[in-house]
């Protein structure tokens, strides 16, 4: 498995641990305004939410071998309209988990994806 594909597993890794520490254990309640409802942020969503952003980041820095300075704009772009999301929360200890697990995420695919790929050398015979 590559680097940057371990990269986005432990992204979600990253989220759900953070999810276990403040859900379970510490006992906070992970609820934001959505429209006209309140939603309660669950473990599926802590896994799948990461991995998919971390899925569709790679690929964009895949499309983007090239243009790393590009791939980090576009990346810090997301991250700062994600952050938008736990403005939401209802409480503020919702808050600060959410924005921590937003930024752990990014803390854990940034650097990884950033990096390039080097080309693997030939095994001398």
């Amino acid at each position: 498995m590559t680097r940057r594909l371990l990269a986005v597993l432990g992204a979600a890794l990253t989220a759900t641990l953070l999810w276990v520490l403040a859900v379970p254990v510490a006992g906070v309640t992970l609820t934001v305004h959505s429209g006209g409802s309140t939603l309660t942020v669950g473990p599926a969503a802590v896994v799948v939410v990461p991995l998919l952003a971390g899925l569709a980041a790679l690929g964009l820095r895949v499309l983007l071998e090239r243009h790393r300075v590009a791939w980090l704009v576009a990346a810090l772009a997301v991250l700062a309209v994600s952050l938008l999301g736990p403005l939401g929360a209802t409480s503020t200890g919702a808050a600060a988990v959410l924005a921590a697990m937003h930024l752990a995420t990014a803390a854990v695919l940034l650097p990884n994806l950033w990096v390039r790929r080097r080309p693997v050398a030939p095994v001398p015979a």
